[in-house]
């Protein structure tokens, strides 16, 4: 039985010690996934934020940012790996950044566009700056789309980085691609359900942290105004 066999792989230390383990691969997936991230997040971020706080510039670049989520990943890092050269993780980490862009960008537009106009017309009142309306007002109440943006993103890379094996790097697609080769199949599953437990634990993970940084009525609220009518 399929199931006996992967069960059996995943449960060998064999398979998840030294040199080429899962433990290894699982280290190369979370560095490649979390330095993507972290980069498409310090564009995209400033800019969500720019655009949804000044209204300036939103067609242009949040279209074209909605537009490169038609790229293909694996054929970007490819095509850059044929560039630049293979078994270097600059390619690999600039197409999962793309990919992890738009919906960074989307969640800090989206967040601060949603934000009340007359909370913000009333700070106004008060006497705030622009940028303190946008620091003490905008960005926290943005703060639940702007985090689910993020989750959005991690979600996603952390399941494509496997493509990073297809031009000679570690990461969990490597043990994936090394059963294919040899028709290991309780390898190839194996390899598989530790992609998706990782995406699982990550999200967890994330939205632990979203429950302590957001105030729990403003997590009621994201979620009320995304309800269809």
């Amino acid at each position: 039985m399929i199931i006996g066999e992967v069960f059996g792989w995943l449960t060998d230390p064999a398979n998840w010690t030294g040199d080429g383990g899962l433990l290894q691969r699982i280290v190369e997936h979370l560095r490649y996934t979390v330095i993507a991230v972290v980069g498409a997040a310090v564009v995209a971020i400033p800019l969500g934020l720019a655009i949804g706080h000044t209204r300036r510039g939103a067609t242009t670049v949040v279209g074209a940012a909605n537009a490169m989520r038609a790229l293909p990943t694996l054929g970007v890092i490819t095509l850059l790996a044929l560039q630049f050269g293979v078994l270097r993780t600059e390619p690999v980490l600039f197409g999962l950044a793309l990919l992890a862009l738009p919906p960074i960008l989307a969640g800090a537009y989206a967040g601060v566009l949603a934000v009340d106009r007359n909370v913000v017309d009333a700070a106004a009142g008060v006497g705030m700056t622009s940028w303190q309306r946008l620091w003490k007002v905008e960005v926290p109440t943005a703060s639940p789309l702007l985090l689910g943006g993020v989750r959005g993103a991690v979600l996603q890379v952390v399941a494509t980085t496997t493509v990073a094996a297809f031009v000679g790097l570690g990461g969990l697609g490597r043990p994936l691609l090394d059963g294919q080769r040899v028709t290991d199949y309780p390898q190839v599953a194996g390899a598989a359900l530790v992609v998706a437990a990782l995406a699982v634990l990550l999200d967890l993970l994330l939205s632990g942290v979203q429950r302590l940084v957001v105030p729990r009525g403003l997590r009621v609220a994201a979620r009320t105004a995304h309800k269809p009518g």
